[in-house]
């Protein structure tokens, strides 16, 4: 595949250097490997190589979804891929599922939503804060998948018009307050789900899904460990991601 004026492509050292940049012509990369011309790789193809100005070898390597949410600009922490895999699963995500997303954030989980849910599903996200949504609307124009978004003010949330959901996504400090709502919005069996970072908000949006009489309410936190893979020294990383959030699912119930 060749790479294209304005594509963005995944420089990659080594595992814990790696870039994300934008092929433009005559764009120079200042790194501690040396400078990278990066207008070389116009024209070039995904898995070839550059050198740098001391001889470095750098992969260039086509960005994976991966790569545009770990290396998103951010002004908010972002759900962790551990977190983006078992939301796509558990929420039952899929291609044309059409989502309500509350807490745009800096717009990691909706880039992630809207490249599963694409081409014939879309993401209506809301956030209070116009300078989120700014940075937002950048990152998932990096991932070009801005056709499948449409941003909101959270405090118009009441004017928008979004149509019935499959899914709805709850990224705020106090989640229940968004339960009623959404509740006519959500389809019928239809899932939502809530990022809590701590214990006492899982605990509170529990007991309001409850209340409002949601089914299969279940409550997760997830783990991930990377290991050294190497002949002869494979062990288990020294450092690893610990908690991240808790995430609360349920189902809408007549």
């Amino acid at each position: 595949m060749i790479i294209e004026e304005g594509a963005y492509v995944l420089l990659y050292h080594s595992p814990q250097k790696t870039w994300l940049v934008e092929a433009t012509t005559g764009k120079k990369f200042h790194t501690h490997l040396g400078v990278l011309d990066i207008g070389e790789a116009v024209g070039s193809t995904f898995g070839s190589h550059l050198l740098s100005s001391k001889g470095k070898k750098v992969i260039l390597l086509k960005p994976l979804i991966y790569d545009f949410v770990m290396k998103s600009e951010r002004l908010t922490q972002i759900v962790y891929p551990k977190d983006l895999a078992y939301i796509g699963i558990r929420s039952g995500l899929t291609n044309g599922s059409r989502v309500l997303e509350v807490g745009t954030g800096s717009g990691g989980l909706t880039t992630y939503i809207a490249s599963i849910i694409r081409p014939t599903g879309h993401v209506y996200t809301f956030d209070v804060n116009p300078k989120f949504s700014a940075i937002a609307k950048k990152n998932i124009k990096k991932a070009n998948l801005s056709e499948f978004v449409t941003f909101h003010d959270h405090t118009r949330f009441h004017e928008a018009n979004y149509g019935e959901v499959d899914i709805v996504v709850v990224d705020i400090g106090d989640p229940w307050t968004m339960i009623e709502k959404t509740y006519e919005s959500l389809r019928p069996s239809g899932t939502l789900v809530a990022i809590c970072p701590t214990m006492n908000q899982l605990e509170k949006m529990s007991s309001t899904l409850t209340e409002f009489g949601f089914v299969f309410i279940d409550s997760t936190e997830l783990m991930i460990r990377n290991i050294e893979a190497r002949e002869g020294k494979t062990r288990p990383a020294m450092r690893m991601i610990g908690h991240t959030t808790y995430l609360i699912f349920g189902r809408k119930a007549l």
